[in-house]
C-alpha cells in the first residue's frame, strides 16, 4: 500500500506535462461557429461594419465582439448594464438627460486610452453621416453631449426611457479618432475598437469569407470571456453549413438553420450534435413604398391584408419553427396585439374585392413582390412563391416574384426602387418602441414616405416618456390600429430560434439572445 502511494504519484507525475500539453492544445482551438449571414462590401455599400452605416444583424455580431458600448444588455436579458461605464443613469425625472461615468483604465486594442472625448466623439460621428441606413435613428433623439473627465452627459431632445437600450446597441459603440474620419465611413472589413476581442476578416473579392476573433488582452468591461478564440465562418446555405458540422469543421451553426434540418435534429437524438431551441423575437414583413403607382392607393394594400393566409404560409414554409403574426409588435413584448386579425379576420377574397371595388381600382392588380434572395435562409423563396400564388388564387392580383442578393436587394429597396418587398427585423433591443420606430419615425431603416405625423409628433414621443414600460401599452395599441388601417407594412410571422452544436462546446443556450446576437465569449469546450 505504502509502494502504491509512492508510485502513483510518480505516474501522475511523469503523465502530469502530457496532460497539460493535451488541455491546453484542446482549449486554445478555436471554436468555429457557422453562418448564412453574408458580408459584402460594394460600391453601394462600401462600409459593411462602420456603426455608422451597419444595421443588420450579420453586421451586428461582428461589431458585439470587438467594439465596446457604455452598456450592454446581461446575459439572461433584462435593463442594460454598464459594460464600458463604471456607472449609468437619468439623472432628471423626465428621462432627457443621461449620465454615465466610464471604468478607469480603458484603453483601444493598440494600447490607446478611451475616453469621455472618444465616446462623444463617436455618438456625434454617427449623427454627422446620418447613413441612408436608418442607422442614426436610433441616436437621433440626442440634442447634445457635454463631457467632463470621465464622465458624459447626454441631453436628449424628448423623454426617452429606451435610451439605456440605444446605447447598448453597437450603433452607440465607442471609435478612436485616429481610425474613424468624422465626416466619412469606414470602408471594407477592418474594425478596431475596445470590445472582448479583436478581430481579422479573411475575404474574397468584395465577400467576407470568415472572421477570427482573438482575445484582447487589454479589455476591461463587464463581460467575461469563456474562451480564447473563435471563428465565424460564411455559408452560402444552410445545407452547406450543416455538412460542415456533421464532418466537423465547424463546432456550432446559429443563423440560419432551415425547418429540415431543424425536424431532423429535433426528432432524432443523437449523442455528437445537440440541437439547442431559444427563444427569439424575429419578426418577418412586407413593406411598401406608398408612393408607387401600384401600392399608392391604400385599398390595395388593406385587399392584400385581407386575403393572405398567415396560417397556411407559416404550414407550408415554415411549420413549427413559426407562428403567425398579426402586430408588428411580438407575442412576449408588452404592446403586442393582434390588431391586423381584428380588423381583416379570416382571409376573405369577398372583402378584397370590395375594398378594390369602393376605391375605384381595377382588378387584377399588377404587383411585384421582391425578396432577398441570401440573407434570410432558404426558405424565402418558397414563401414568397407561397404568397404569390395566394393572391394569384383570388383572381384579384396578377403578381410577380423576383429575387436579389442583399447588397442589390438593400441598396434598390431603400432608393425605393420596390414597390413590395420582403424584409425581416430582428430587435435592436427587447421593446415595443423597436417594433415601431424603426418602420414609422424619421430617418427610419425601411427609408419609407409613409408619414402618419399622429404617430410621429405624438404617440412615438409619449411612449417613451413612461419608464414603466408596461404603461405605455394603451399607446402601441393605438398606433398598432393605426398601421393595420394605413397598412404601410403588413407583419406576417414571428420566428423561433435554434442552435446546433457539437456536444463538447459548452455556453450554448447563451450564446444567442432574443434579439440573435451572437455572444461568442460565452462559448467554451468541455462538459461543464
Amino acid at each position: 500500500m505504502n509502494r502504491k502511494t509512492l508510485v502513483m504519484p510518480a505516474v501522475a507525475g511523469l503523465l502530469a506535462p502530457l496532460l497539460a500539453a493535451c488541455g491546453a492544445s484542446e482549449e486554445s482551438r478555436a471554436i468555429v461557429v457557422g453562418t448564412t449571414d453574408q458580408f459584402t462590401a460594394t460600391e453601394d455599400a462600401p462600409a459593411p461594419l462602420d456603426p455608422a452605416f451597419a444595421y443588420d444583424t450579420g453586421a451586428w455580431n461582428i461589431l458585439r465582439q470587438t467594439v465596446q458600448t457604455l452598456l450592454h444588455v446581461p446575459r439572461g436579458g433584462g435593463e442594460p448594464v454598464p459594460e464600458a461605464a463604471r456607472s449609468c443613469g437619468f439623472t432628471d425625472k423626465v428621462s432627457e438627460s443621461y449620465r454615465c461615468t466610464l471604468r478607469s483604465g480603458l484603453t483601444f486594442a493598440d494600447g490607446t486610452p478611451v475616453t469621455a472625448e472618444d465616446v462623444k466623439y463617436s455618438v456625434e460621428r454617427v449623427l454627422k453621416i446620418k447613413s441612408d441606413n436608418g442607422t442614426a435613428a436610433l441616436l437621433s433623439n440626442i440634442d447634445t453631449v457635454e463631457t467632463k473627465g470621465d464622465e458624459v452627459v447626454f441631453h436628449l431632445k424628448t423623454p426617452d426611457a429606451t435610451f439605456p437600450y440605444k446605447l447598448s446597441t453597437p450603433v452607440a459603440g465607442i471609435l478612436s479618432k485616429d481610425k474613424y474620419a468624422a465626416d466619412k465611413l469606414r470602408d471594407g472589413f477592418e474594425v478596431d475598437g475596445s470590445g472582448p476581442y479583436t478581430m481579422k476578416a479573411e475575404h474574397d473579392g468584395e465577400k467576407a469569407t470568415r472572421f477570427v476573433f482573438t482575445k484582447n488582452p487589454r479589455y476591461k468591461g463587464d463581460i467575461t470571456l469563456r474562451n480564447e478564440r473563435v471563428e465565424l465562418r460564411t455559408f452560402g446555405d444552410a445545407g452547406t453549413m450543416g455538412a460542415a458540422l456533421e464532418s466537423k469543421d465547424i463546432d456550432m451553426m446559429a443563423r440560419s438553420l432551415s425547418q429540415e434540418q431543424i425536424k431532423d435534429l429535433t426528432e432524432t437524438s443523437r449523442d455528437d450534435i445537440h440541437v439547442t431551441e431559444v427563444p427569439g423575437l424575429e419578426i418577418r414583413y412586407l413593406g411598401f413604398n406608398t408612393k408607387d403607382p401600384s401600392v399608392q392607393e391604400k385599398a390595395v394594400r388593406q385587399a392584400m391584408a385581407a386575403v393572405i393566409d398567415r396560417g397556411a404560409l407559416v404550414d407550408r414554409v415554415y411549420g413549427p419553427t413559426a407562428e403567425p403574426l398579426y402586430s408588428l409588435i411580438p407575442t412576449s413584448i408588452t404592446g403586442h396585439a393582434t390588431p391586423f386579425f381584428d380588423v381583416y379576420g379570416e382571409p376573405d377574397t369577398a372583402r378584397a374585392a370590395k375594398l378594390l371595388k369602393d376605391a375605384g381600382v381595377p382588378t387584377p392588380v399588377k404587383l411585384t413582390l421582391h425578396y432577398t434572395t441570401d440573407h434570410y435562409g432558404a426558405e424565402t423563396a418558397q414563401e414568397f412563391e407561397a404568397i404569390k400564388n395566394q393572391l394569384v388564387a383570388t383572381e384579384l392580383f396578377d403578381v410577380t416574384v423576383k429575387g436579389a442578393e442583399w447588397s442589390r436587394f438593400r441598396t434598390a429597396q431603400k432608393r425605393g426602387d420596390y414597390a413590395v418587398y420582403g424584409l425581416g427585423w430582428f430587435p435592436d433591443y427587447p421593446d415595443p418602441d423597436n417594433y415601431i420606430a424603426p418602420f414609422l419615425d424619421r430617418d427610419n431603416f425601411l427609408n419609407t414616405p409613409y408619414v402618419n405625423k399622429v404617430v410621429r409628433d405624438q404617440l412615438i414621443p409619449r411612449s417613451r416618456r413612461q419608464a414603466d414600460r408596461n404603461a405605455a401599452t394603451a399607446v402601441y395599441g393605438q398606433i398598432q390600429k393605426i398601421v393595420a388601417q394605413d397598412v404601410p407594412v403588413l407583419p406576417l410571422w414571428q420566428g423561433k430560434q435554434y442552435v446546433a452544436s457539437r456536444a463538447d462546446v459548452t455556453g450554448v443556450e447563451y450564446a444567442l439572445n432574443t434579439s440573435s446576437d451572437l455572444l461568442l465569449w460565452e462559448l467554451g469546450r468541455g462538459t461543464a
